[in-house]
């Protein structure tokens, strides 16, 4: 039988502030968890009333570093959340599948955008 599993944002993190990406890392260290062991999980956003892209991305985003893109469709399942954090949700997803299919051409963008020759100045 299939381990079924509800995160609660809210429990997680102790307030109804998603903001901070040290709070977002505590959830995605029960995401790993929970998807390697086999099981399918719900992300509860239940009582949040403040979301940032840094808080997602440590939570949800780098989970497509570590799984493939179908193993976490198969797993994760977010209810109760408002739809511009939705949209919010799903430009993260975007990018961190686009991160992570070719992370050395972001970096290189991203060292360029800075002016960064690689020479340590």
């Amino acid at each position: 039988m299939e381990k079924q599993l509800t995160i609660s944002l809210f429990a997680v993190v102790g307030t109804t502030l998603c903001v901070a990406s040290d709070d977002g890392q505590k959830v995605y260290d029960r995401l790993s968890e929970a998807i390697k062991s086999g099981g399918c999980v719900t992300l509860s956003f239940k009582n949040i009333s403040a979301l940032t892209s840094a808080f997602l991305n440590a939570a949800i985003g780098q989970l497509y570093g570590s799984f493939k893109e179908e193993e976490i469709r198969a797993a994760l399942k977010v209810e109760d959340i408002a739809q511009d954090d939705l949209a919010l949700l799903s430009r993260v997803i975007e990018t961190a599948k686009a991160y992570f299919n070719n992370p050395r051409r972001f970096d290189q963008a991203y060292k360029e955008e800075l002016g960064d020759d690689g020479d340590g100045e």
